[in-house]
């Protein structure tokens, strides 16, 4: 079993978006060792789901409507195999619960340059901004899928 958690700053956006894409990529990948969380370095625990990420993600067929913020915990960090931040300043925060190697920018393990890496937070954005985020995010975890299939020998 692999247990890939995204982090992000309130877990309302991004890393909601990340986690409930990853769940669709595993699911049409037939990868039934992969289990998705999500987290925020500031969450407010029990937050929806930002309208824009909402509303996004339903246009892709995705519901967040029962996601709800986790605030991220040395728990949950010791918790998963594979930690993919949305930022730099995220990653300060998971060398401070000493994620070691297993935390790492998404971009960066997507194959994106460093300076290239983050990607940006759509928070307080109009729904365009949100909809590039989700376009983004998309490309970006059909990647990891294809790495996940790949260490699972498929």
């Amino acid at each position: 079993m692999t247990h890939v958690l995204f982090v992000c700053t309130g877990n309302i956006c991004r890393s909601p978006m990340a986690e409930v894409l990853l769940r669709r990529e595993a699911a049409s990948r037939r990868l039934t060792e992969v289990t998705v969380g999500s987290a925020g370095t500031g969450a407010w625990d029990g937050a929806p789901a930002s309208e824009g990420a909402y509303l996004v993600s339903l246009e892709h067929g995705l519901d967040l409507s029962a996601h709800r913020a986790r605030l991220l915990t040395g728990a949950l960090v010791d918790e998963a195999d594979l930690v993919l931040a949305m930022a730099e300043h995220h990653m300060v925060r998971l060398r401070e619960l000493r994620a070691g190697a297993k935390a790492v920018l998404l971009g960066a393990h997507a194959g994106r340059p460093a300076g290239d890496a983050d990607v940006d937070d759509p928070f307080g954005g109009d729904i365009e901004m949100y909809r590039q985020t989700f376009g983004e995010l998309e490309e970006l975890v059909r990647v990891i899928a294809g790495q996940l299939q790949e260490g699972a020998g498929r």
